[in-house]
C-alpha cells in the first residue's frame, strides 16, 4: 500500500510517469495564484452594474481578511489533527511535520495589523503615518476588537514557540470571537445570533480547512519516515512501511467522520446567515443583483465542488483497494477550501445587501 497510487504511465523512470505529476503541479500553481488574485480582482466584477459602490481600498481589505482566516485555519488544523492522530491505534506519533503555526502566526499578525491600520484611519487604506489615529483604536468597538486580534496573533504565535504549543488555542478562540462580534455590530438585528452563527461557522470552517491540509501532510511524513526507514535498514521494514501506511488510512477516515459533522454545521450556520442578510423573498434577486449576493453564490459553487471532492476522496476511502488512494481528491480538496478562503475574505469587504431596520 502506498501513499499515492501508482499511474498506468509508470512505465519509465522519466518518462511519462513523471507527466501527469508535473501537470497537477502546474494546475496547482494555477490555483493558488487564483486564490491569492480573487480579493484583488472579485471587488470590481462583483459590483459591476449593481449600483453599489465600496470603500476605498475593499481589494486590499479583502486580501488581509483572506490572510487573516488562512492564518487562523493554519494552527487550528495543526491542534485538531494532533489530537486526532493520539486515538489512531500505532501511528508513529514521533514522525510529525515540521508546524506552519510561528509562520501562520506572523501573517496573522501582519494581516491583522494592517486591518487595524484600516480602522484607525476611519475604514480607509492609510498612505501615511499621520493618517492613523492610533488612540481612537481604544475609544471604538471596532477598534477594541481590531487590537485584541493583534494581540492574539503576537500570543499565539509566542506559544507555538514554546514548549506548550497547545496553550494557542486560548488565543487563536479570542481571534474567532472578536471575529464574530466585528461581523455583527449592535445597531444589527439580533446581533448576539448573528455572532453566535459566526462563531460556530469560522469554528468549523478552520477545522475543516486546516484539519485536511495538516492530515495530508502528516501522512506524507509518516509515508517519508517509513521510506526511508526502508533504505536504511531493508529487513523487517514491509511491515514498518504497512503499519504507517495503515495508520494514515485510519487517521484520514477518523477525519472524514468529523468532517461529516463539520459540513453539516458549515451549511446550517451559512444558510442561516444568509437568510438573515437576505430575507427568503429577495434571495434569488440578490444572489445576481448585488455584489454581496454574487460573492456569495460563487463561494456556495466552491463550496458545492468541495463537497463533491470530499465525497469522492470519502468513496475511495471506503472501497478503493488502495484506501489513501483518497489523498488525490483530497489534495484537491485543499486547494478548492483554499479559494473558499478566499473568496470569504472578499464577502466580508463589500457592503450587505440589506438595511436593517
Amino acid at each position: 500500500m502506498t501513499l499515492i497510487r501508482p499511474t498506468a504511465e509508470t512505465a519509465g523512470a522519466s518518462g511519462p510517469a513523471r507527466r501527469p505529476a508535473a501537470g497537477r503541479a502546474v494546475a496547482l500553481l494555477v490555483l493558488v495564484a487564483v486564490a491569492a488574485l480573487i480579493p484583488l480582482l472579485g471587488p470590481r466584477p462583483a459590483l459591476d452594474g449593481t449600483g453599489e459602490a465600496a470603500a476605498p481600498g475593499v481589494g486590499g481589505i479583502a486580501l488581509l481578511r483572506a490572510a487573516l482566516f488562512a492564518a487562523l485555519c493554519v494552527p487550528v488544523g495543526e491542534l485538531f489533527v494532533a489530537r486526532l492522530a493520539r486515538r489512531v491505534p500505532g501511528a508513529p506519533l514521533e514522525h510529525a511535520p515540521r508546524s506552519w503555526a510561528p509562520s501562520a502566526a506572523a501573517v496573522g499578525f501582519v494581516a491583522a495589523l494592517g486591518l487595524a491600520s484600516v480602522v484607525a484611519t476611519g475604514n480607509l487604506l492609510p498612505h501615511h503615518l499621520s493618517d492613523m489615529d492610533v488612540g481612537g483604536l481604544y475609544q471604538s468597538r471596532d477598534g477594541k476588537l481590531a487590537l485584541l486580534e493583534v494581540n492574539a496573533f503576537l500570543a499565539a504565535g509566542l506559544c507555538a514557540l514554546s514548549r506548550r504549543p497547545a496553550a494557542q488555542v486560548w488565543p487563536l478562540a479570542a481571534v474567532v470571537l472578536a471575529e464574530a462580534l466585528r461581523a455583527h455590530p449592535a445597531p444589527e438585528h439580533g446581533p448576539l445570533v448573528g455572532s453566535g452563527l459566526t462563531l460556530v461557522h469560522v469554528t468549523c470552517a478552520a477545522l475543516w480547512t486546516g484539519g485536511l491540509l495538516h492530515v495530508l501532510r502528516m501522512l506524507r511524513t509518516w509515508r517519508a519516515a517509513s521510506e526511508a526507514a526502508e533504505a536504511a535498514e531493508p529487513t523487517g521494514t514491509a511491515e514498518t512501511a504497512a503499519s504507517a501506511d495503515a495508520a494514515g488510512a485510519a487517521l484520514l477516515g477518523l477525519y472524514a467522520r468529523v468532517a461529516a459533522v463539520l459540513f453539516a454545521a458549515l451549511t446550517a450556520t451559512g444558510a442561516w446567515s444568509a437568510l438573515r442578510r437576505m430575507p427568503p423573498g429577495t434571495v434569488l434577486d440578490q444572489l445576481t443583483a448585488t455584489s454581496y449576493g454574487r460573492t456569495l453564490l460563487a463561494k456556495l459553487v466552491l463550496v458545492a465542488a468541495v463537497a463533491v471532492l470530499a465525497l469522492l476522496a470519502r468513496l475511495r476511502l471506503r472501497r478503493a483497494a488502495d484506501r489513501l488512494s483518497a489523498c488525490v481528491p483530497a489534495r484537491a480538496e485543499v486547494v478548492a477550501l483554499g479559494l473558499v478562503v478566499a473568496v470569504s475574505g472578499l464577502l466580508t469587504a463589500l457592503p450587505l445587501p440589506i438595511r436593517w431596520s
